[in-house]
């Protein structure tokens, strides 16, 4: 476990919510997106750039975001401080689910074969391709013609 921390977050009551004590920390990835993840004893809650995860993501996200919890049936005994940078909200979602997966092998070792078959240990490493010069996009040239 890292050092003791102290986060401050605010809920949608604007109550202030905080994280004390050791932490394990890991990091996601899914494309551009990039989550780090804090993971501390607790209650359950979730906090994503310091705004509880209801009100960050929406209702598909959400689940995404939960599945490994779901799986290793840790929803509600462990709480999580998540910092997520770039790409788009779906990336977001999965670069969390693969940050959170790992910071809970680190917790313990044994949920390694349950998580892996799941492939969310996986990075998703597929980007978008950059356009070429000369082309319309990456790949698709202009129009041909023989005269």
């Amino acid at each position: 476990m890292k050092d003791k921390q102290q986060i401050n977050a605010v809920d949608q009551t604007n109550k202030s919510i905080q994280f004390n004590g050791p932490f394990i920390s890991a990091i996601g990835r899914r494309k551009t997106a990039v989550a780090q993840v804090r993971l501390y004893k607790g209650k359950g809650i979730i906090v994503v750039n310091n705004m509880p995860l209801k009100q960050y993501f929406s209702s598909n996200c959400i689940i995404i975001v939960n599945q490994p919890l779901k799986l290793t049936t840790h929803l509600k005994d462990l709480d999580f401080s998540i910092l997520i940078k770039g790409g788009g909200k779906q990336s977001q979602a999965e670069a969390t689910r693969h940050g959170i997966s790992k910071a809970l092998i680190s917790l313990e070792k044994d949920l390694k074969q349950v998580i892996k078959i799941k492939g969310w240990l996986t990075r998703d490493s597929r980007k978008k391709e950059r356009k070429k010069p000369g082309l319309k996009k990456a790949r698709k040239a202009p129009q041909w013609s023989k005269r």
